[in-house]
Formats: C-alpha cells, sequence, structure tokens
C-alpha cells in the first residue's frame, strides 16, 4: 500500500490491486473480488438486475473521508484529502480515483454532495466556480466510462455557518446563502443529467427548546423546499426531489424525523405531489423503525423515492454507516419494493464507509462486493416470496371480510356509531379472534432464504 505524499501529476492507477472489473462468478465462487449474487443482465421481474437495483457508490464516505472519527484522526490512504499543492489539482486527481473505482467496480451511478467534488472557495461565487470546474471534468469521466448521477446533493451542515441550521437557522442571510448554494448544486445536477436530487437536514432541528421557535422554523423550511421544487421547474429539471428523513444526531431533534413526519411535512406546505423520500436503513432503525416499515409507509403514501443502503450496529446508538450484510433485512423492503412496480428513478446508493482499520484500498472494493451481493440476493428472495404467493395470499385473507357488505358499508360512510351498536345487539355478534399466523409467515420466509439459488 502506498503512503506516499500528494502528487499533483499523479496518473498511475490508484487501485492497482485490482487489474479488471468485477465479475460475476456465482453463488460457488471464493474469489472475494468477485459477485456470486449480483448477476447484472439476470432478469429478476421482468427487468435486469441492474435495472432493478441501480446501484450507486456514495461519493463522500468512499473518497471524501480519510477514516477518522471523534477520537482519532484519518488512517485511510487518500492523497487527496492533504493535499501539498493545489486544492483543485486534489480535486481532478480524487475525481480519477473515483472513477477508476466505479468502472472496476462496474456499477451505473454515483452520488454526490456539491463539497465532495469541489473544495469550498473563500465565498459562494468562488466556490461556484470551483464546482462549474469539476462539474465539466465529471462530465468527461462520465461520458468515458458511462457511468451516471443517481442523485446530487449540497452539503449544508458541515460549515459553522450551518451550525443552527440552513433553512432552519434564526438568520436569514444564513437561509440566503444556503438557497444559493443549493440553486447552484441542482443546476449542477442538471447538467451531469441526475436523475434525483436529495435535501438532506443534517442540521434542520433543535438541540433545545430553550432558544427555539418550532413554529418559525417549521414554516422556514417548508418556504425553503417550495424554493427548491420551483426552480427545478423554472430550470425543467427532470429528475425527482427527495427529502432523506432522519430522527437524530447531529441534533436532538430533526424535523424530517421519519417517513410519516416528512409526508405530514410535505402535505402541510403543498408538496405532496412534488417531493418523495430517499430512505436510509441505519436511519430507520434510529427512528425505532424496521427498515421494511419505512418503505412500506412511503409505498403507502406514495412517495418511495430511492434507497440508501447500509446497516447500523445494535450495539451503538448512532449512524455508523456500515455496508448492509442482512439478506433478511432487505428481502423484506425489496418484496414491498417490487410488489410495488419497483424504484423508478431511484436506486440502491451505498451510503456505507469502511470500518477505520480497514485502511488497505482494496477493502473498498470488498465492502461494495459484500453489500452489492447483499442486496443482489435479497432482489432473488423477494421476487420468490412474490412467485410464492402465500404472503400476499395470507394478507388478503386476514382483511377479506371487509371486501363484505359491512365492511364496504362502513368504509363508505353508510353506517354510523348508533347503527353499527344497533347491529351488534340485534345480531347478537360475538366475534371471535383469528390466528395472524405471524410464526408460520416468518418460517415461509426463512425457507425462502434458504433456497435462493
Amino acid at each position: 500500500m502506498s503512503t506516499g505524499g500528494f502528487d499533483p501529476e499523479m496518473d498511475e492507477p490508484f487501485f492497482t490491486e485490482v487489474s479488471r472489473p468485477i465479475r460475476f462468478e456465482g453463488p460457488e465462487s471464493d474469489n472475494p473480488l468477485a459477485f456470486r449474487w449480483y448477476d447484472r443482465q439476470r432478469v429478476v421481474a421482468g427487468k435486469s438486475m441492474e435495472e432493478q437495483l441501480r446501484c450507486a457508490v456514495a461519493y463522500w464516505h468512499s473518497f471524501n473521508s480519510a477514516g477518522s472519527d471523534m477520537f482519532g484522526a484519518g488512517a485511510w490512504d487518500r492523497p487527496w484529502l492533504a493535499p501539498a499543492g493545489d486544492e483543485m489539482q486534489a480535486a481532478r486527481v480524487k475525481m480519477a480515483a473515483a472513477f477508476e473505482f466505479f468502472e472496476k467496480l462496474t456499477v451505473p451511478f454515483f452520488c454526490f454532495h456539491d463539497r465532495d467534488i469541489a473544495p469550498e472557495g473563500r465565498d459562494l461565487a468562488e466556490s461556484c466556480e470551483r464546482l462549474d470546474e469539476m462539474v465539466e471534468a465529471a462530465a468527461d469521466h462520465m461520458q468515458r466510462t458511462g457511468v451516471g448521477v443517481l442523485w446530487g446533493t449540497a452539503n449544508l451542515f458541515s460549515h459553522p455557518r450551518y451550525a443552527a441550521g440552513a433553512a432552519t437557522n434564526p438568520d436569514p442571510e444564513v437561509f440566503a446563502y444556503a438557497a444559493g448554494q443549493v440553486r447552484h448544486c441542482l443546476n449542477a445536477t442538471r447538467r451531469l443529467g441526475g436523475a434525483n436530487y436529495v435535501l438532506w437536514g443534517g442540521r434542520e432541528g433543535y438541540d433545545t427548546l430553550l432558544n427555539t421557535d418550532l413554529s418559525r422554523e417549521r414554516d422556514q423550511l417548508g418556504r425553503f423546499l417550495n424554493l427548491v421544487v420551483e426552480h427545478s421547474h423554472t430550470i425543467g429539471f427532470e429528475g425527482t426531489i427527495l427529502i432523506e428523513p432522519k430522527p437524530h444526531e447531529p441534533t436532538k431533534h430533526q424535523y424530517d424525523h421519519d417517513v410519516a413526519a416528512v409526508y405530514a411535512f410535505l402535505q402541510r406546505y403543498g408538496l405532496a405531489d412534488e417531493v418523495r423520500v430517499n430512505v436510509e436503513v441505519n436511519h430507520a432503525t434510529l427512528a425505532g423503525h424496521d427498515f421494511q416499515h419505512e418503505i412500506a409507509t412511503a409505498i403507502s403514501y406514495g412517495i418511495l423515492g430511492s434507497v440508501d443502503a447500509n446497516r447500523g450496529d445494535d450495539r451503538l446508538g448512532w449512524d455508523t454507516d456500515q455496508f448492509p450484510s442482512s439478506v433478511e433485512q432487505l428481502s423484506l423492503a425489496l418484496y414491498e419494493i417490487l410488489r410495488s412496480g419497483g424504484l423508478g428513478s431511484g436506486g440502491f446508493n451505498f451510503d456505507a464507509k469502511l470500518r477505520r482499520q480497514s485502511v488497505d484500498r482494496t477493502d473498498l472494493f470488498h465492502a461494495h462486493i459484500g453489500g452489492i451481493d447483499t442486496v443482489a440476493r435479497a432482489l432473488l428472495v423477494a421476487e420468490a416470496l412474490i412467485e410464492d404467493g402465500e404472503l400476499a395470499h395470507a394478507v388478503a385473507e386476514r382483511y377479506r371480510a371487509w371486501d363484505g357488505p359491512l365492511g364496504q358499508s362502513v368504509l363508505a360512510g353508510g353506517e354510523s356509531l348508533d347503527d353499527l351498536h344497533a347491529l351488534v345487539i340485534g345480531e347478537s355478534l360475538e366475534p371471535l379472534p383469528r390466528s395472524g399466523r405471524q410464526e408460520a409467515l416468518e418460517y415461509l420466509v426463512a425457507r425462502h432464504l434458504e433456497r435462493v439459488r
């Protein structure tokens, strides 16, 4: 592993231990640099596996992180993050390494923050100039490799100006700065043909109610999001605007706590038909929900847009962003997604990072290969569950009586409390409990997990 200083003229491959694109070799393969389950062209539920999953690499964790944590400095070999010379040249070298990785991993997409691909300047004008320069460089790489943008987003949380939030900040000048930054990043995402644009309110929340006006801050956030939607129409952005829910961290409370909270927010500010959600696995569990619940909730409201694939640690109460490894957890979510018709313009972005001790460059391949294989196998389990049909049949049978005369009359508003009271007494109704068959259905899922090949 090279640990030398930053070389502004570096043009050799960064991932020298991986000399060719990662290939599919099947479940029997012991090759750690091959896919065992992700067969890009395999048809699953009417589409290729590549089209169903639309996998993406997160630029920030993979190329903008040095492997630091709150207790220690960066441990990874990322020479462009501590350049001895030109910041923009460092950004170009980082981008070359990133696209080398995308090509060798054979993923169709990547996701980025504006500050991932271009360093912040002395003011917004210089930051915009730098971003424009790197967008042109990215466009060249994308044309050469065929890799696209799943979504772009603006970093409205790292700089000290956003310590009290961006849209929800008590200072309207910060609101204006954030609006200008998003405007330019949305334009850049459109320039790169991005399929979506995400708003993650990393600090749109509060640490204490002692200094917070909840109504004012929510109204500010509602106005901000309306401005973003209005601008997307003005510039002809054809992608989807997404909000990424998160319950807490770094703030005590986030306004976009979970999918249900986001939907209520969208309804209040007239955006329910304009904005969808980007659901992250680890954020769902931090909110006290199963990932399947958040996916099913988004589908039931008609606002599912895209997915951030990762996981947390059951022993840790923060957003650890580990690569996914639970086929069962993802199978149940993909079951909901496939039944609803798929993700559309969304995809599976691997918003996950290496553990700090994973210092080899090739570890980035091992992590992504394992994560993609986990999602791919989960997709096959979901397809098998749909084809089997027993889960769907069990649910339909459980609610079948609601399709009868009484159920339909109640739902249509044809019964009052007086009517129902008289019905129960007049017909001496004594309904008995019916089995929910939870254990039988759980082991049905387990059998499919064992069988999928």
